[in-house]
């Protein structure tokens, strides 16, 4: 563990402490992304390496936060949390409007949950919600998630809360992290050789993924999908244990004979990735696309699961935009925050 885990370590422990009680590890840190993913750089004879996969297991849920204006359903930090087969619930306490500046932390009661999930929902849909607060409100999105994967039990009663587009939102960004999970793999035993920087703004990429679309015939949902998962949206700089590079992850032969331009620009990676996919079957046979991309029926259906998230909602990818990079140790979930790099 370098010296800026151990400093970074405890401030992750109060954002997380009511998630990491009494959950093991790869629940509660479900999939770093699938940055080491195989991707388009699958090897000549279409196998893909285990570590790839494994990296792909540990990054979909940590948590969202409440609406710009609106004060959160967060409750006091120290409140017990229910546990499995109790019908004792924490009593939600409203905190003041947020800060941020600071980490999200998610609720620690179902009620306090559906309602930070309310607000996040509604601010998705309010245009004039922008920035470092769609970023903040993104990452408690994340967390949020994460008490719904640590707390089963409270699903049925939180979904019960929502309405029927955030429902589905949520219902299916569980089972997106849910098939991520499934790839499985050990937990790595050091940090990253990666950077950590600002993704590019909301219109930018809009505007490549529909360019994408227009050209190759691939809807755009798809690709912010894989965008989402390989890099969080490009906030990974550095290579995948495979080799792997760029914002949408390709293998430098793979790049040699799709990509045009530069592997690192998000512009042409994110063309690439089309002009591959439909080589691959895109649009007409989507799931063997995927799959050629990464040969995972796991990441198969999350990259699904995300895409139906976007067309029924496509103010949900403004959630997304703002989750982080959480990366999974031997002693906790790291978060590797923009402008972080491994010393």
């Amino acid at each position: 563990m370098t010296a800026w885990s151990l400093r970074v370590l405890p401030l992750i422990v109060n954002a997380m402490r009511d998630a990491l009680a009494s959950r093991a590890l790869a629940l509660t840190i479900v999939g770093v992304l699938a940055t080491a993913c195989a991707t388009a750089g699958t090897d000549a004879a279409g196998t893909i390496d285990a570590p790839r996969a494994t990296a792909a297991a540990r990054a979909e849920t940590l948590g969202p936060v409440p609406a710009a204006n609106a004060a959160t359903a967060a409750t006091t930090p120290g409140t017990s949390v229910p546990m499995m087969g109790m019908d004792t619930e924490a009593t939600p306490t409203p905190a003041p409007a947020p800060n941020y500046d600071e980490l999200p932390v998610a609720a620690n009661d179902q009620a306090g949950v559906a309602q930070q999930l309310a607000l996040i929902d509604a601010a998705l849909h309010d245009a004039s919600v922008s920035g470092a607060k769609l970023a903040y409100l993104g990452h408690l999105q994340q967390l949020a998630l994460g008490r719904l994967v640590d707390y089963p039990e409270w699903r049925e009663s939180v979904l019960a809360g929502l309405s029927a587009t955030a429902r589905a939102a949520v219902a299916g960004s569980l089972e997106a992290g849910k098939q991520l999970r499934s790839m499985g793999g050990a937990i790595p035993n050091r940090l990253p050789d990666w950077k950590i920087v600002a993704p590019p703004p909301i219109p930018d990429l809009m505007s490549y993924y529909k360019e994408a679309e227009d050209q190759f015939g691939v809807p755009w949902q798809y690709l912010a999908a894989i965008h989402l998962v390989e890099t969080r949206m490009g906030r990974i700089r550095g290579l995948s244990t495979a080799g792997a590079q760029g914002p949408m992850q390709f293998m430098p032969a793979t790049w040699a004979q799709y990509g045009r331009g530069d592997i690192n620009d998000t512009h042409d990676a994110i063309l690439a990735a089309a002009r591959y996919l439909k080589a691959a079957g895109a649009p007409g046979n989507m799931p063997r696309a995927l799959f050629a991309y990464n040969h995972s029926n796991g990441y198969v259906n999350a990259l699904i699961a995300y895409a139906d998230v976007m067309k029924t909602d496509p103010a949900s990818y403004r959630g997304y935009w703002g989750w982080q990079v959480y990366y999974p140790t031997r002693d906790g979930p790291v978060l590797l925050p923009i402008g972080w790099t491994k010393v």
